[in-house]
């Protein structure tokens, strides 16, 4: 039931956001697109009287919807929920404790001891 009240809100919004956006700011609206086509079809009046109502309807329904559609969220009926059950039955005892690895701590760097008379090192 939730995803078709998802879908009708998208679907509102969609429609509500291309009337918004075919209205004119300073009140011209479609008139001004159409040019002299929508005076023969509604008149110019009518046409931004419709738009205006349909800005309004379309808000009204987005808003119910999604008042409307919290109330079809499935309520867990229950004593105790799906989380509580995973938090009674969770182990609670420590790991055991696990050896350590052996490092050399000494950070020596050992070289071949030079070979031959001229090998000294000064």
């Amino acid at each position: 039931m939730l995803v078709i009240f998802g879908v009708l809100i998208i679907l509102a919004s969609v429609i509500l956001g291309m009337i918004v956006l075919i209205q004119n700011p300073k009140g011209g609206g479609l008139t001004g697109s159409l040019s002299g086509f929508s005076n023969q079809l509604m008149g110019v009046k009518q046409t931004t009287d419709v738009l205006e109502k349909g800005t309004w309807i379309f808000a009204a329904v987005v808003g119910l919807l999604c008042l409307v559609s919290p109330a079809f969220i499935p309520k867990d009926t229950g004593g105790s929920s799906k989380n509580q059950e995973l938090l009674n039955n969770m182990n609670t005892t420590a790991p055991a404790a696990t050896p350590k690895a052996t490092t050399p701590s000494t950070n020596t760097v050992t070289m071949p001891a030079p070979k031959g008379p001229d090998s000294t090192v000064k």
